[in-house]
């Protein structure tokens, strides 16, 4: 009789044993709360990768004013010196464009025509997605958005965004 119950309690585990290698995969129910749970989380993140792209675009356009900043200061010192030869008088001797950077400015007393560079490239404004920076000159007002043309002597960025203390971007 143990025999018989040894046995008839084997066939009874072989058969669970065969029915749990048959079902394979996920009930709904089981799918539909991971689902659910994954959608809870990505919504989470979403304001937390909002806030990364900001603080990194701030970052490139710190980056980005203080490498043209400092060529149009190099650039102006050089001048200063007279690297370049006499000033143009209404320049004050900023640079004309930022291209001009870039492109480089002929020293005055070299035969070979040798060009001195401030830039490699101009870059692109992080918030507008362009190579276009708003240009001041000494003349300008310092709240304004339009460039008197004269001379590069300041770039700030064309977007009307704020920083998260209030501040527009354009002021940076």
């Amino acid at each position: 009789m143990e025999s018989l119950m040894r046995s008839g309690k084997a066939d009874i585990e072989r058969r669970i044993a065969m029915q749990r290698r048959n079902q394979r995969g996920l009930t709904l129910i089981e799918l539909v709360v991971a689902f659910t749970i994954m959608a809870a989380l990505s919504t989470l993140m979403l304001p937390l990768a909002r806030i990364k792209i900001r603080v990194q675009r701030e970052a490139d356009l710190r980056y980005n004013l203080t490498e043209m900043r400092n060529a149009i200061d190099r650039f102006k010192d050089n001048c200063d010196q007279g690297y370049f030869g006499p000033p143009k008088l209404d320049a004050q001797c900023y640079p004309d464009t930022l291209e001009m950077l870039v492109e480089g400015k002929a020293l005055a007393n070299d035969p070979n025509g040798t060009k001195m560079k401030f830039l490699r490239a101009i870059p692109k404004d992080p918030f507008t997605g362009k190579y276009e920076w708003g240009l001041r000159s000494p003349q300008d007002d310092p709240k304004t958005k339009s460039w008197g043309g004269q001379c590069v002597f300041d770039v700030y960025t064309k977007t009307e965004d704020k920083a998260p203390d209030g501040t527009p971007y354009a002021e940076w």
